[in-house]
C-alpha cells in the first residue's frame, strides 16, 4: 500500500547532556551511523519520509539528504520546539499538509529489531520494559488496545510501554482531532491524544510487539549502542563537535565548523592519491565512499607496521622551504606547539574547575604543567621539517584496503592555518599518541584515573604488539636521524591539548597521562625540576 512515514526530530533531546548540544539528537551515533539513518533503513525503498526539524534542524537536513540521496524526504521546519505554543504535538500538526494519506508516526530516538507493518490497520508499537513509570503505557485485549494511559498514570503496572512508534490509518478522523483538541491538550500530549480519541470513536487499534531500543536518555543510549555494535566496527571516540559516520557505501564527516569542512575538503583533494575521492560536500558534511578494508588497529602486527613506516616515508615529501618561509614555518610550529597547549590546558582547567598545582601522580610528584612547559625548549621544539602531511596519523585513520593498499582517512583540515604542508613531527607524535593510547582499550573502558587532593593515580591496558611498534618507530625516527625526544615531547603535548576536548572520566585521564609523560622526557634527559 502507499503510505508515508512522519519522523519528529525537532526537540532539544536535553536528556542526553553533550550528546545533543551541538547536534540534533536524530544524529547521535549507534553502530558509528545516525540514529534517524537506523530509522529510514527500516522502511522500504519507496516510502516517502515527512521529517519535523527544529533544533539543528539544518544540520539533519544537509545530513539525511547526503546520506539517503535516492529517498524521497519532505523536511518541515518547525519553528516553534521549544517555549510557549511548542511541543510534540505542535510538530505534528505542522507536518498535516503533507500527510494526507496513511502513515507510520515515529520518534527519532526508538531502534527496533522487528520490521514495521505498513499502516493498513490503526496500529500501536508496545515492549516489556523496566520503570514503567517513565513512558505512556496501553491495556491490552485479545491484540487490541484498551486504553492508553499517561506516564505515571495509577493502574499503569499492567500495562505494555508505548515506544512513540505507531500506525495511523484512520488520517482524517486523527488529523480531525488533534487540530479540535488544540486547546485540550493535543499541542503539548502529542499523536497519543489523537489515538485515545480514535479509541473514543470505536475505531480498533492493534497492539504491535517489538524489541525496542530507547536512545532518548544516556542511560538506554549506551545500552543500544553495546547491542548493536559490529564486530568489525571501527573505534572511534565521541566529540562534541566532530563525528564520522558509515552510511549506505559511503563514510560522511561532520564538523560544526564549517571553515574545518572547506579546509578539508580542500586538503583532500591535495592528498588525493593518498586518501579516496570526496564525492560530496555541503557547508557542515563531506563523503566519500566507503573502501573495503579494516583499519591498522584490527591488523597491526610488527610486519605490517613496519610495511606501514616505509609507506609512510614516500608519502611524507619534504618540501624545501627558502629561508624567509622556513622562518614563517617556525613560527607556525610556535603558535602551534606552545600557544595552543596553553590555552587548551587552560581550558581544561576551566572545564574541570581546577588548578594547576603539584601533583603526586602514580607514586611520583609531579610539578605543574605550566612549571614543565617553563622547561620545554621551544624554539628546538618549533624547529621542525615540513612535510606533505596528515595531522591525525593513528591506526583508525589508516585504512589497509583489500588490494594491500594502505589509505589515509581523516585527515587533519590543517597545520597551523597551512593547507599543503606540515611538520613530520606532529605526524610521529599522533602515531605514537595512538599506539599509547588505543581506541579500542578506551571503549572498552580499559582505562582508570583516581585523583582525590593531589593525588592521581592512571592507568590503561595496552596490547604488546602496539608496545613493540612503539619501539619500532623509536628505532625508525633514530635512523632517520631525527630527534625522537621531539616526538615524545609532541605525543604528550598532544595528550594535554585534547584532555579539554573529551568527556570525564576519560579527559582526566589524558591529562595525568600528558603530564606523566611530558615529565619523564625531562628525566630521561636529566633535567633537574
Amino acid at each position: 500500500m502507499k503510505y508515508k512515514v512522519l519522523i519528529v526530530s525537532a526537540g532539544l533531546g536535553t536528556r542526553l547532556g553533550d550528546f545533543s548540544k551541538n547536534l540534533n539528537k536524530g544524529l547521535v551515533s549507534v553502530d558509528n551511523k545516525p540514529v534517524i539513518s537506523h530509522v529510514i533503513d527500516k522502511f522500504p525503498d519507496d516510502v516517502e519520509f515527512v521529517i519535523a526539524t527544529g533544533y539543528k534542524g539544518k544540520l539533519l537536513r544537509e545530513y539525511v539528504t547526503m546520506a539517503h540521496p535516492n529517498r524521497k524526504t519532505t523536511f518541515v521546519d518547525v519553528e516553534k520546539f521549544t517555549g510557549i505554543g511548542s511541543g510534540l504535538g505542535h510538530t505534528i500538526l505542522c507536518c498535516k499538509e503533507h500527510l494526507q494519506c496513511p502513515f507510520v508516526f515515529c520518534t527519532n530516538d526508538t531502534l527496533v529489531l522487528e520490521e514495521i507493518p505498513a499502516p493498513s490497520f490503526n496500529w500501536m508499537g508496545y515492549a516489556d520494559v523496566e520503570e514503567k513509570q517513565h513512558y505512556r503505557t496501553i491495556s491490552i485485549t485479545d491484540s487490541k488496545v484498551g486504553r492508553i494511559s499517561e506516564k505515571q498514570s495509577i493502574g499503569f503496572f499492567d500495562e505494555a510501554a508505548y515506544i512513540g512508534l505507531c500506525g495511523i490509518n484512520d488520517y482524517e478522523k486523527f488529523w480531525k482531532h488533534m487540530t479540535e483538541g488544540v486547546r485540550y491538550g493535543s499541542v503539548q500530549i502529542g499523536e497519543s491524544f489523537g489515538l485515545k480519541k480514535l479509541l473514543l470513536d470505536k475505531q480498533e487499534i492493534h497492539a504491535q510487539e517489538f524489541t525496542w531500543f530507547d536512545t532518548g536518555n544516556l542511560k538506554s543510549l549506551q545500552k543500544t549502542r553495546k547491542y548493536f555494535l559490529s564486530k568489525d566496527a571501527p573505534e572511534i571516540l565521541d566529540k562534541p563537535n566532530e563525528a564520522i559516520w558509515f552510511v549506505n557505501n559511503r563514510v560522511i564527516k561532520y564538523s560544526s565548523d564549517e571553515e574545518f569542512i572547506k579546509n578539508r575538503v580542500a586538503r583532500g583533494q591535495m592528498l588525493s592519491s593518498y586518501t579516496p575521492n570526496i564525492i560530496d560536500k555541503s557547508s557542515n558534511y563531506y563523503s566519500y565512499k566507503m573502501i573495503n578494508g579494516k583499519t591498522v588497529s584490527k591488523v597491526v602486527n610488527p610486519v605490517i607496521f613496519d610495511q606501514l613506516l616505509s609507506w609512510l616515508e614516500r608519502f611524507w615529501n619534504p618540501k624545501n622551504l627558502e629561508k624567509q618561509k622556513y622562518k614563517q614555518f617556525t613560527s607556525s610550529c610556535h603558535r602551534f606547539y606552545k600557544d595552543k597547549s596553553v590555552a587548551r590546558v587552560n581550558s581544561y582547567f576551566n572545564k574541570q574547575g581546577t588548578i594547576d598545582q603539584v601533583e603526586k601522580i602514580n607514586g611520583t610528584r609531579i610539578p605543574p604543567v605550566f612549571t614543565l612547559f617553563e622547561k620545554i625548549n621551544w624554539k628546538h621544539l618549533s624547529n621542525g621539517l615540513p612535510v606533505r602531511f596528515h595531522g591525525d596519523l593513528h591506526f583508525e585513520n589508516i585504512l589497509l584496503a583489500e588490494s594491500g593498499e594502505f589509505v589515509m582517512l581523516d585527515w587533519r583540515q590543517d597545520f597551523a592555518g597551512m593547507l599543503d604542508y606540515g611538520d613530520i613531527y606532529y605526524d610521529l607524535g599522533k602515531l605514537l599518541h595512538g599506539l599509547i593510547v588505543n581506541h579500542e582499550m578506551v571503549n572498552k573502558n580499559n582505562f582508570s584515573v583516581h585523583a582525590e587532593g593531589d593525588v592521581v593515580r592512571f592507568d590503561i591496558l595496552r596490547k604488546n604488539s602496539l608496545v613493540d611498534c612503539e619501539k619500532r618507530l623509536e628505532r625508525f625516527v633514530k635512523s632517520k636521524g631525527l630527534d625522537y625526544s621531539k616526538v615524545e615531547i609532541i605525543a604528550s603535548l598532544i595528550f594535554l591539548n585534547i584532555a579539554a576536548l573529551h568527556h570525564k572520566p576519560y579527559d582526566e585521564f589524558l591529562f595525568y597521562l600528558g603530564k606523566s609523560m611530558l615529565y619523564d622526557n625531562f628525566l630521561k634527559t636529566g633535567e633537574t625540576l
